[in-house]
Parts: C-alpha cells; sequence; structure tokens
C-alpha cells in the first residue's frame, strides 16, 4: 500500500490518477488545487473523468493538510455550488 493510500478515500485507482499527476507523497498533495488537478488528469489522459474525482481530491487534500477524514461525498455539494457559480 503507498503512503497516499493511507488517506481514507485514495484507494489504488485513485493512487494511480495521482500518480499520473507526479504526487506520490501525502506532502505532495498538501497544497494542491483539487479543481486544477482534476483539469490536468482530463487533459494528461484524454479522458473525461466522473466530476466525483473532484470530490475525492478535496478529500484527500483537506486529510493531508491535516483537517479530519471525511467521505468524498461530504465535499459533493460544495464542488456542485462552485461549478455551477462558474457556468
Amino acid at each position: 500500500m503507498s503512503e497516499l493510500q493511507r488517506l481514507r478515500n485514495v484507494g489504488p485507482a485513485t493512487d494511480g490518477d495521482l500518480a499520473v499527476l507526479g504526487i506520490t507523497t501525502i506532502a505532495a498533495l498538501r497544497g494542491q488545487d483539487a479543481y486544477a488537478l482534476y483539469d490536468r488528469l482530463c487533459a494528461l489522459t484524454q479522458t473525461r473523468h466522473d466530476p466525483c474525482m473532484i470530490d475525492v481530491f478535496l478529500s484527500a487534500i483537506d486529510q493531508a493538510e491535516g483537517g479530519e477524514p471525511k467521505a468524498w461525498w461530504a465535499y459533493t455539494a460544495a464542488r456542485r455550488a462552485r461549478l455551477s457559480g462558474e457556468k
């Protein structure tokens, strides 16, 4: 199990996605922008990933920065509100 998989919502698939982004440690995840990570992941893989991936990134970043581990769906409402405001 990788270091990142110690975070609540990071399993093998998300760990792989983060590796594609060059993030392989919890320290490297700190200070990242979940929305920018999502956009880069989609561009690098040439695939539109499920927007719930943003929630997973938000939760992982929050925990990496010392926040309490929360389910990824705890971030869904805020993500939806932000994205609907950008349209």
